[in-house]
């Protein structure tokens, strides 16, 4: 999306915009460039994620910032304890009470601080982890709702912000555990050559992601003519003659023709890919995928119940 841009604030009809606002540096930097923006058309929102003691003074510190400014602002918290997976588990608490505040609120988007130099170190933790193309298609400027209009901003340039304004952020002290892959990434890139470039990157990135859309262009015109669904038989897909990811694709496809809830990761589609083409059957979630010349998906019977 570029710079924020602006120009007579009251001359524009913008659908209200929240903000996801936690006191660190990037999303300061969010706050106060939008502010400067479109001053009327935002709210700002901070969760209060009930792990770190600091955290409720760090969303009080954003709500006194937004007082000084004439911006509306809510803290959420969420009603249960986050467990397991820390990370995994507060974004998903995260988004979710951002979602439930922007529909209370009447919000048509959600803003999130994520930049240039969070675009790098997710493609370098998806390369690692050796996603496709779509996983390294990395950070989105839009998915939903959720909009991220600082992906042209660098972490340098944010922090810029914040000072400019004589806006001391908040340290999440997370931000430095090893634990993370993430701070791995970051301490690594911090002591490593300066080969890699932020900026540079974001333009692999939106080619990487053009190339993810063309691919499922052209999955989406092969459906039709390739996958077959029956509701009483499941589905057949004609994978003959076709390039192997559109074939991954079309299976992906097919699957959910069957399971629209189906997700499979990049390593089940890479087993069943190999067994089905050598003609085999494997089970996929609730699914029974099985080779040969048409591809057949349909749902597994019922197990035996032990009497």
């Amino acid at each position: 999306m570029g710079r924020l841009t602006g120009g007579d604030p009251a001359m524009l009809d913008l659908p209200r915009i929240g903000l996801a606002v936690s006191g660190g540096p990037d999303s300061l930097a969010l706050m106060l460039l939008a502010h400067a923006a479109f001053p009327k058309a935002i709210s700002v929102a901070t969760v209060d994620h009930r792990l770190r003691p600091e955290a409720a003074d760090e969303a009080a510190f954003v709500a006194r910032l937004c007082v000084e400014r004439g911006i509306p602002h809510t803290i959420l918290t969420p009603d249960q304890p986050i467990t397991g997976n820390l990370q995994s588990a507060a974004r998903e608490a995260r988004y979710q009470l951002l979602n439930d505040w922007a529909d209370n609120q009447g919000l048509r988007w959600i803003a999130t601080a994520h930049h240039a130099d969070d675009q790098l170190e997710t493609l370098l933790m998806r390369i690692a982890r050796g996603s496709g193309i779509a996983g390294l298609s990395a950070i989105r400027e839009s998915n939903g709702r959720i909009i991220r209009p600082l992906l042209g901003f660098t972490k340098a340039e944010l922090v810029a912000v914040c000072q400019e304004q004589s806006v001391t952020p908040c340290e999440d002290p997370s931000n430095a555990n090893l634990d993370f892959d993430r701070v791995q990434v970051r301490n690594w890139l911090k002591s490593a050559p300066p080969l890699l470039d932020a900026a540079r990157i974001a333009r692999t990135v939106t080619a990487l992601r053009q190339s993810h859309e063309a691919l499922e262009w052209m999955a989406a015109r092969l459906e039709p003519e390739r996958i077959a669904v029956n509701e009483n038989r499941g589905a057949t897909l004609d994978p003959s003659g076709l390039p192997p990811e559109i074939v991954r694709r079309l299976l992906i496809r097919a699957l959910q023709s069957q399971n629209p809830q189906i997700s499979p990761r990049g390593d089940t589609i890479d087993r069943a890919l190999e067994t089905l083409n050598a003609g085999g059957k494997l089970t996929i979630g609730d699914l029974v995928c099985t080779g040969g010349t048409l591809w057949h998906i349909e749902p597994a019977p019922p197990r035996k119940q032990n009497h």
